[in-house]
């Protein structure tokens, strides 16, 4: 099983500081990813999961913020849409954890996005069990769990109840 990680640093005394870029980026893949599992991408024709290019843009942004990203999914997987899906799915998921080392509350939101993004490009998608299963495996052998903190998970179940409504049925 392999992990999507950040690169490591050159020094025990190196500082990792956060990109300013992660935040946009993560919100610009969010949309992009959702069109390109849909398989249009408007007026920007964002392909279709399998074709084996329109991923490449997508994943440049995720190498942009962790290097060591695996280009090509491994031979393990299923089909070529598949490997595409896990990839950009770990990607995105791993930056979004990055980030949320540094803004837990923005973190949050973003992951709930992604979220709601992953729900709505497989209820408009051709390829249901494709996209399905290549979400599965990117959560599962492409998303660096080392990135995940306790007080992460809080704010998301916080943040996830308060978009939902669910807070509203503790105060009657």
């Amino acid at each position: 099983m392999f992990q999507i990680s950040a690169g490591a640093t050159k020094s025990a005394n190196t500082k990792k500081v956060l990109s300013p870029a992660l935040r946009p980026d993560i919100y610009t893949l969010v949309d992009q990813t959702k069109s390109w599992m849909i398989g249009h991408g408007g007026s920007s024709n964002a392909g279709q999961p399998g074709d084996g290019l329109s991923y490449k843009s997508l994943f440049s942004t995720i190498q942009k913020h962790f290097p060591n990203t695996p280009q090509k999914p491994g031979m393990e997987l299923h089909s070529q849409a598949e490997g595409e899906i896990a990839i950009v799915v770990g990607g995105v998921t791993n930056m979004i954890l990055e980030l949320s080392k540094w803004e837990g509350m923005a973190a949050g939101m973003a992951m709930r996005t992604w979220v709601d993004g992953l729900v709505e490009a497989h209820s408009k998608a051709s390829q249901k069990t494709t996209i399905a299963q290549g979400v599965s495996r990117g959560l599962g052998q492409f998303t660096d769990a080392s990135l995940l903190t306790k007080d992460f998970t809080t704010r998301i179940q916080i943040i996830s109840c308060l978009k939902t409504g669910e807070h509203l049925r503790f105060l009657a």
